[in-house]
């Protein structure tokens, strides 16, 4: 891992504007930025353009490289699954604008059993790519954000039934360790789905037990070897960007710059450079 690669994702502080919180991450050292989306759409309802948003990132020296703000759905009623088909076409648009290149999504799950859910919940997928694919954003599919994809080896399943290099896999520390996923399943085999990752450690609590959003920890506080772990993703041809995601009230709490520029120190350790 390198300086370069280094993210903090827009979830992880609070802020009361968007510009507060841009200068808070420059200024501890980020140059790449996840958006929750609606951080950006917060500001654009109070009139700024996306043209504004630009001025604003290139102003810190930030680079926009993607975003999140809700599941793909799959089983939920036809009008409702149209609306959030378009919803996330909408955001995807909104990602190009700013030059990022993906998009985590989580997703539903089916309210009754279903014969073949998987093959219904690649379809969704399918249908998004197609209809974002002039957007050149790639959708990352977060395992255990989802009552049915609960683990690396089966999001990565559904990247490779999509068939499609714009659907991958967003990998995360927290739920790797709160899932059957296993370290041997980052492989030669399941890297190359692999788009996006997010960085957290994780309190010293069994996997079953952990909240895998309240229990993270800064990188280096936890029970997770991330060097072996992240290690191994690099090992296999990973290449992307390592975007530190918290959940903390305690990061919460501090001033933007401070939670930010904690965080950027507890990246550090797992550089090479």
């Amino acid at each position: 891992m390198k300086r370069s690669q280094l993210a903090i994702n827009s979830v992880s502080t609070r802020h009361e504007n968007l510009e507060e919180a841009l200068s808070a991450y420059a200024k501890a050292g980020f140059r790449n930025v996840e958006f929750q989306l609606g951080h950006v759409k917060e500001f654009l309802n109070r009139g700024h353009s996306f043209s504004d948003v630009r001025r604003l990132l290139k102003s810190h020296d930030l680079t926009c490289i993607g975003g999140f703000e809700c599941a793909l759905e799959a089983f939920s009623p036809p009008e409702q699954r149209a609306e959030n088909h378009e919803r996330l076409r909408r955001n995807a648009e909104l990602l190009a604008e700013l030059g990022a290149r993906i998009m985590v999504v989580g997703t539903d799950g089916p309210p009754a059993p279903v014969a073949k859910p998987l093959e219904e919940l690649v379809g969704a997928f399918c249908d998004v790519e197609q209809a974002i694919s002039d957007t050149g954003i790639t959708l990352c599919l977060e395992f255990n954000w989802s009552p049915l994809v609960k683990s690396l080896r089966t999001a990565v399943e559904v990247a490779r039934l999509c068939g499609s290099p714009n659907v991958g896999v967003l990998f995360d520390p927290a739920h790797y360790h709160c899932t059957p996923s296993k370290l041997e399943q980052i492989n030669e085999q399941s890297v190359p789905f692999i788009k996006h990752i997010h960085v957290d450690d994780m309190a010293d609590k069994p996997g079953e037990l952990s909240n895998c959003n309240s229990d993270r920890v800064l990188p280096g506080l936890g029970c997770l070897d991330l060097k072996t772990l992240l290690g191994a993703l690099e090992l296999h041809g990973y290449n992307g960007y390592f975007s530190i995601e918290m959940f903390s009230e305690e990061l919460w709490n501090e001033s933007p710059y401070r939670a930010a520029q904690l965080m950027f120190d507890s990246l550090l350790p797992l550089c090479d450079d």
